[in-house]
């Protein structure tokens, strides 16, 4: 049935076919009355020119042909609602610069549509469909309540793809949420972008940014209940943190499946003077190479870290004061933090516990800016990513050939 729709997408420069075009949908139809999402892998159909866009149009115009050929509920008609008759969204995922096999994949549209089903195996099917260097489906689903109606249960399902080219703006990244809760467009775009700044876009494998990205979000209203049309609301703050807390559940998978990564990090900047900094700095942390190739080899050398923070770009004056900064591994078992650096001033650091932290699989990294200059800053942010292995290089060396 028809859906509100809304979407985040790259803000690489040369942003491929599939993303002009899905933009240009949901832009036409003001978000309302989107049916389908329609994925191909192995070819990202970016840097292809208008043959690429036509080949885009053409997977949009297939799918939709379906639909209507097959007697499905109908969205508003454009003269109702928009300007654009499309309803389906287009998305590709793999090598850059290579058109799309179009004939093969417009002739098993028609299949996939006639195959569409509802059942777990289905959902797996898809999210197996679209792996590229992936080494597992990425898919969850839970339900959830709202306060305005506590007694409809609502049902949430994700799915995402992606190992390696991962430091989204909104890498090859594509994600999918799709829910039954009653949620407008005009409310279903800010939610998405809140949910999104917290997780997809506090990720990273390898800090390069895809031209595809594209994270879309669906809802439906199937499940009735009162229509949610403000994120001020008590149901719209119940949303938001349910969303936000499970895009980052989706999004740090594909951190554990990071191109040949040994470590799941999270690296969290509290008592910032505000969030944009914190995030700023977290996201440098884990874009920094040094870094990554030391937890890599399972060295505690700290001032990798500390220097990522001192060379981040864009922070507010006084954010960064040396005298009050401290860095702490945290290990993932609840035992107490490592000091390395307390307050500008360096710890003895006891090299046995630091190797045994730096031996496990999950670590969390803490930055404390101490409040910043006026010593009264409060915000924090939180970055996940993995480190950089001998096989990130051997797979990303020989990717195309």
């Amino acid at each position: 049935m028809p859906c509100s729709g809304a979407a985040v997408f790259t803000k690489n420069k040369f942003q491929a076919a599939p993303v002009t075009v899905s933009r240009q949908v949901l832009q036409g139809r003001s978000g309302e009355g989107i049916r389908a999402i329609v994925i191909n892998a192995g070819c990202a159909n970016a840097v292809t020119g208008k043959g690429g866009l036509d080949d885009a149009s053409a997977m949009v115009h297939t799918v939709d042909t379906c639909f209507n050929s097959s007697g499905a509920t109908s969205p508003a008609t454009p003269s109702e609602s928009s300007s654009d008759p499309r309803t389906t969204l287009v998305m590709s995922t793999g090598v850059i610069g290579q058109r799309l096999p179009i004939s093969k994949i417009l002739s098993a549209i028609p299949t996939a549509h006639s195959t569409l089903s509802s059942t777990h195996n289905s959902w797996l099917l898809a999210a197996r469909a679209i792996c590229t260097t992936d080494t597992f489906p990425k898919l969850l689903s839970r339900t959830f309540t709202l306060p305005s109606s506590p007694g409809i249960t609502y049902s949430l399902a994700g799915m995402t793809k992606g190992a390696g080219m991962i430091h989204p703006n909104m890498a090859t990244l594509l994600g999918m949420l799709f829910t039954d809760a009653p949620i407008p467009a005009q409310t279903l775009q800010p939610l998405l972008t809140h949910a999104v700044n917290r997780s997809f876009n506090a990720i990273s494998v390898d800090g390069d940014t895809s031209t595809n990205d594209t994270l879309a979000f669906l809802a439906n209203s199937a499940a009735g209940g009162k229509a949610i049309t403000s994120l001020s609301s008590e149901d719209g703050k119940a949303l938001t943190e349910i969303i936000t807390s499970f895009a980052q559940q989706l999004s740090q998978l594909v951190i554990r499946d990071g191109e040949g990564a040994t470590k799941f990090v999270r690296v969290r900047v509290v008592n910032s003077t505000s969030f944009a900094d914190a995030q700023k700095i977290a996201s440098t942390i884990a874009r920094s190479p040094l870094v990554k190739t030391a937890l890599y080899g399972k060295d505690a050398n700290w001032g990798r870290i500390l220097c990522a923070v001192g060379y981040t770009d864009g922070l507010s004056p006084g954010a960064v004061v040396p005298e009050k900064t401290s860095v702490s591994f945290v290990p993932t078992d609840g035992s107490e933090a490592l000091k390395l650096l307390v307050r500008g001033e360096p710890e003895i650091i006891d090299e046995k516990r630091a190797g045994k932290i730096l031996g496990e699989e999950d670590l969390e990294i803490l930055v404390d800016l101490g409040g910043g200059e006026g010593g009264a800053g409060k915000e924090e942010a939180n970055y996940w990513f993995c480190d950089f292995s001998h096989e990130y290089v051997t797979i990303n060396g020989d990717y195309r050939t």
